[in-house]
């Protein structure tokens, strides 16, 4: 009863979260005259991707190696075949140009050197962690020198500005909630999984991934009914960047992380790998520039597959 109590109790702090998260950054990225997206591939996708780090800092400083790498693949499955998916549902997003010139490829740089590291060895060694936040950084100050908007806004004028100490409140308490809601997601979710006898990758790759992903589904959604598809999107593609640069390459440093299940390597990886190369064609097809409903069926039947052949 406690582990339901806690679930519905994060659910609804992360649905207050997303929502003051949004208000937040709206409101900074017009006092700031920054296009939206860089906005959500930043402030809101830190703040989304809080849960995933801490969960994997502690699961990694308390010997669960596995619970820290099957959140952050999971997370990057789910964030695409689940979150990416019910947001497309509820409306088509139009892509500009960007999308595919910078930021899909540096999602699949990231996507491609996390597995490069840990694909051959086993294990993230701190010297690969600092490489990988290295190359978050240097992605950052690009975004913030050159990014253009990437998504059509479709209500600019729905815009209101907001005084400096309501954002900085906004922020923090829409980041607090988010993270608290996670946490208490995650300590109920984990209660009934455990009860199954599941191991911690499987634990880690579906119940905390999707757990972990509810942030980015509830800043998602709140987006897409507010019309702020440019946070939606860049929410959900930083955050991916985040998870693998971030949250996997500062808790390498913190910890070196060592595979322990090998079904990490030789499924969830390329599982991975391949809902992330499905995100372009799919932008250009069968509508360009254009993800609709048919691309969340295709997604979230990618997803659905994909825990099928996890957990059988």
């Amino acid at each position: 009863m406690t582990d339901f109590l806690f679930i519905a109790l994060g659910l609804a702090l992360l649905i207050f979260g997303g929502n003051w998260l949004l208000k937040s950054a709206v409101a900074l990225s017009l006092r700031l005259a920054i296009p939206k997206i860089v906005i959500g591939m930043t402030v809101v996708s830190f703040a989304t991707s809080a849960p995933e780090l801490i969960v994997s800092i502690k699961a990694a400083l308390d010997g669960f190696p596995d619970l820290a790498l099957g959140n952050v693949v999971g997370s990057n499955i789910a964030n695409l075949g689940l979150v990416l998916a019910v947001t497309v549902l509820m409306g088509s997003i139009d892509v500009r140009k960007s999308f595919y010139t910078t930021d899909w490829p540096v999602m699949m740089v990231a996507s491609l050197l996390f597995v490069g590291f840990i694909y051959f060895d086993g294990s993230l060694q701190r010297y690969e962690g600092i490489v990988m936040v290295v190359f978050l950084f240097l992605f950052l100050v690009y975004l913030l020198r050159f990014q253009k908007q990437a998504v059509v806004d479709e209500l600019p004028e729905d815009d209101r500005p907001l005084p400096l100490y309501k954002i900085v409140l906004f922020l923090g308490i829409g980041g607090t909630a988010l993270w608290g809601g996670s946490e208490l997601l995650i300590n109920g979710a984990v209660g009934l999984a455990s009860a199954f006898g599941v191991s911690d990758r499987v634990i880690g790759i579906t119940v905390v991934s999707v757990g972990t992903s509810i942030p980015e589904l509830a800043a998602s959604v709140i987006a897409v009914l507010k019309k702020e598809k440019a946070i939606s999107l860049g929410n959900l593609i930083g955050s991916n960047i985040f998870n693998l640069l971030a949250v996997l390459g500062i808790t390498s440093i913190i910890t070196p992380i060592h595979v322990v299940d090998e079904g990490l390597l030789t499924n969830d990886i390329f599982w991975m790998l391949g809902i992330s190369f499905l995100i372009l064609p799919l932008v250009f097809f069968p509508k360009g520039l254009r993800l609709g409903w048919r691309d969340g069926l295709v997604l979230i039947s990618t997803y659905i597959l994909f825990i099928y052949i996890t957990v059988k």
